[in-house]
């Protein structure tokens, strides 16, 4: 078996076609982050698993423990929170 080393994206592409949410820096909260489930994602039961706080602003995306809903800064866009 070989170690395949692939992006969120990668793993969302491939593994049973999960979503893939882009937003724009506006869309994150304060702190770099977003909730899921999201109205973002075009979620139609949008309770369908607890509430999970999501730090986007870190690294450009980040994938739901859930539902496997990858959210991801669209190109271009970055998140700055100064202090």
């Amino acid at each position: 078996m070989s170690t395949h080393n692939s992006t969120l994206v990668d793993q969302v592409q491939s593994a049973d076609r999960r979503s893939l949410v882009e937003l724009a820096a506006k869309d994150l909260n304060h702190q770099g982050g977003i909730f899921c489930p999201s109205p973002k994602a075009d979620m139609k039961l949008w309770n369908s698993h607890p509430k999970v706080y999501l730090d986007v602003g870190r690294t450009g995306e980040a994938k739901c423990p859930y539902c496997g809903t990858v959210y991801r800064l669209k190109a271009g866009e970055h998140f700055g929170a100064g202090h």
